[in-house]
């Protein structure tokens, strides 16, 4: 089963939950894997301390072309959906920062003068903590692009029972990219006005893609009710509801799994899990 932990906005504990699942299941005899999609600031290894047992680059295909071969025709610009390629006067130019490795250009071409060739964009780590199976990516500093990272992220997961994928914040390619595929989604919110706010762009998300989701509510006693209000009328699923507890906040500014540190947390974690294979059996 893959869960894709997601939230409209960065701080709401995402990562928290996340590794406290990951954890938890572990301890429940499941084989588990979490994956950090976050490759622009991966912070998963922090809690869970993994061993990495291997580092390896991870690249994007861009293309080149060939000008003995390009007859400057304009196809392959005109297909470019992101602006990464353009024909000016009797010259091709590739802007590689905008390019998304899509391969368009290079099927567009009708002489055959564009290839792709490999460009590091990033170190690809894997390993372990404990018994629970460790992936993430670091995309290097400069990099505009970091989908062809989270999805080398998501290739190098081992096949496990339980899949957990820590999302980047927001609702952009990069969170698209990182919940395609994923069996369940949980929104992890608070209940203040800015948290409903990026809720609400979050829930948009999952139904354009048609992701079953529910949501999780971190900090649930430490704002208003329209989170609840909202969910209720939408017919959303609150899964959880993770109370504020200054104990969480230590045990993260220690680099401490709240499920480990703070007992109630992993009750509820507990709970969550509970829930979610429920769901996977009806």
């Amino acid at each position: 089963m893959k869960i894709a932990i997601a939230s409209g906005k960065g701080g709401t504990g995402k990562t928290t939950v996340a590794t406290s699942m990951a954890y938890t299941a572990a301890t429940q005899g499941r084989t588990v894997a979490y994956l950090d999609c976050d490759v622009e600031e991966p912070n998963g290894h922090l809690f869970l301390k993994p061993k990495i047992d291997r580092e390896q680059p991870i690249n994007k295909l861009i293309p080149v072309v060939d000008a003995g071969l390009c007859t400057h025709c304009a196809l392959c610009s005109r297909a470019c959906r992101y602006g990464a390629i353009a024909c000016v006067g009797q010259k091709t130019l590739i802007f590689t920062e905008l390019c998304h490795a899509c391969g368009g250009c290079v099927l567009t071409c009708p002489v055959g003068a564009i290839s792709e060739v490999p460009k590091a964009i990033g170190q690809l780590r894997t390993g372990s903590s404990g018994a629970v199976r460790f992936v993430d990516g670091v995309l290097d500093v400069g990099e505009a692009m970091s989908p062809p990272a989270i999805h080398a992220v998501k290739d190098a997961a081992p096949k496990v029972d339980l899949m957990v994928l820590d999302c980047p914040p927001g609702t952009s390619c990069p969170v698209i990219e990182s919940v395609r595929g994923c069996d369940l989604l949980l929104l992890v919110t608070e209940p203040t006005p800015f948290g409903l706010n990026d809720l609400k762009l979050a829930v948009e998300m999952a139904r354009a893609l048609k992701l079953r989701f529910g949501v999780v509510v971190n900090r649930a006693d430490a704002g208003d009710r329209e989170v609840w209000d909202y969910c209720r009328r939408q017919r959303i699923d609150v899964l959880a509801e993770i109370p504020d507890d200054r104990g969480v906040a230590e045990a993260y500014s220690r680099g401490e799994l709240a499920a480990q540190a703070v007992p109630h947390v992993a009750e509820r974690i507990r709970k969550l899990l509970e829930v979610v294979f429920q769901s996977k059996r009806g």
